[in-house]
């Protein structure tokens, strides 16, 4: 049965190749492949030939006089035995995938068909050259993976915007800024104006003012609108006959320009200063860009600002309130109990390293200071962390000058043993971290043993051996 095809090939019968002796074919396969196996009818590689001199190919030279099935991967093995069959039955193959095995490096891709010369049983195999195909594929993947990673980044920065923006206590809406017409407002909004959110899309925006403050928030709209800045007026409800504060500012979004506004019901007559000038400290703790956590005395969280929720990946205070502040706060069982003991004792901590994890994942080098405070007879924790990833981000003088003790070790290559080098080496972390876990909790030797993971006897037997400072010189470790 002849061998059917899809491929269109050159008409040799009509003499348009010519007679074309060895040393022709030779050259022809030489230019169409980079790489050509010549093969018996046993499948044992009988010759090799490079057509890009891809230096990748040289240890190809070893394939010499094994089995073409023998060089691939195991699960490629099958297609080779599939070409070898072909070939013989029908004088040429379809083009398969092959991957060879590489001593030097990933498997080697190759897309071969196997050609029969002539009526003997002379096999040559064409081979192309897949890494870089294989390459430009990883890479799309790579690329895939960004987008997707972006895409749910930003549904999830949509989603906070959302919870944010529903259970906030202030009014708020958003209008176009070229036709006034309302494109969202919160239920705050809606309750203001006495009117659903729902039924506020879509209208002109202002809803429900006297006559006198709408041509005032025209004008004022109209200047927030040139110049970019964020400017505030009391404005007058037709209906509740009530005053507001009314604060406008620019933001673009998708190449579109729109106002986005706060309408702040006027305080009470009977409020004092005080209280105002409270709210306007909770205001710059809510917006700060430090975290801010507020905990019992047991590291159960009370209150947090926006800056710690997202440090943490959380959408909403109320996720986190009452939990275990060690949920998120360094490492498990260690940092957090080290930071209460030292607060029970001293009543305040300051540039205490440690980690937040986030709830999906993240990771994010902090430094943490805090202070034990009354609050109504019962005391409380407030923290103050600060993200200082960027500034670790050359690596702390410690892990320098680590690294460069083991780069000294190293030179000792060839000079010393290798069990000595491991057994030096493996003394020299060790005491790093120990110096690390003990100005970590400022030489408390019990505490120091708690964040190491080993007990108070061993630490201090690694302690005299290393021979660190007097022993009887503890002056926590009695407590």
């Amino acid at each position: 049965m002849k061998h059917q095809s899809s491929a269109s090939t050159f008409d040799a019968r009509v003499g348009a190749l010519g007679e074309l002796d060895g040393a022709s074919v030779a050259a022809v396969i030489h230019a169409a492949a980079d790489v050509a196996l010549m093969v018996d009818e046993t499948g044992i590689i009988r010759d090799i030939a490079f057509g890009s001199g891809d230096a990748n190919f040289e240890e190809a030279r070893e394939w010499l006089g094994r089995d073409w099935q023998q060089t691939v991967t195991t699960e490629t093995r099958g297609k080779v035995k599939e070409m070898l069959a072909e070939v013989m039955q029908h004088g040429v193959s379809q083009r398969r995938q092959v991957n060879h095995r590489s001593a030097s490096g990933p498997d080697i891709p190759v897309a071969y068909t196997a050609i029969r010369l002539g009526r003997g049983n002379v096999i040559v195999a064409i081979g192309r050259d897949l890494r870089g195909l294989s390459t430009l594929q990883q890479r799309l993947v790579e690329a895939q993976q960004a987008m997707e990673r972006d895409y749910w980044r930003m549904r999830h920065i949509e989603t906070r915007y959302r919870l944010l923006f529903q259970l906030s206590s202030e009014a708020v809406i958003v209008a176009d800024a070229s036709t006034l017409k309302i494109v969202d407002a919160n239920p705050a909004a809606g309750k203001l104006l006495d009117l659903a959110p729902k039924r506020l899309i879509g209208r002109a925006f202002p809803v429900d003012f006297d006559p006198e403050s709408e041509r005032a928030l025209d004008a004022l709209l109209a200047n927030v609108r040139s110049s970019g800045r964020t400017e505030e007026l009391r404005v007058r409800l037709d209906a509740q006959n009530r005053t507001v504060t009314l604060g406008a500012s620019l933001v673009r979004q998708d190449n579109a320009s729109l106002f986005l506004l706060r309408l702040m019901p006027d305080a009470a007559p009977g409020a004092t200063e005080s209280v105002e000038g409270q709210n306007r400290l909770l205001d710059v703790i809510q917006s700060a860009p430090d975290a801010f956590v507020v905990t019992d005395v047991e590291g159960r969280v009370i209150s947090t600002n926006r800056a710690f929720l997202d440090l943490a990946q959380l959408a909403t205070e109320e996720q986190m309130r009452s939990q275990p502040l060690g949920r998120w706060f360094g490492r498990p069982g260690a940092d957090l109990p080290v930071l209460l003991a030292t607060l029970r004792e001293h009543g305040v901590v300051r540039l205490f390293s440690t980690s937040i994890r986030g709830e999906y994942g993240s990771n994010a080098e902090v430094e943490c200071s805090a202070v034990l405070a009354p609050s109504g007879g019962q005391p409380v924790v407030g923290l103050t962390i600060r993200d200082v990833g960027r500034r670790l981000a050359s690596g702390p003088q410690g892990a320098r000058d680590l690294t460069r003790a083991v780069e000294q070790l190293t030179g000792l290559v060839g000079r010393v043993q290798l069990r000595d080098l491991v057994r030096d080496t493996t003394d020299l972390v060790e005491r790093h971290f120990i110096e690390a876990a003990l100005e970590l909790t400022e030489h408390n030797r019990t505490s120091a043993a708690e964040v190491l993971g080993v007990s108070r006897q061993s630490l201090y037997v690694k302690l005299r051996r290393y021979q660190f400072g007097n022993l009887d010189r503890d002056k926590t470790d009695s407590e």
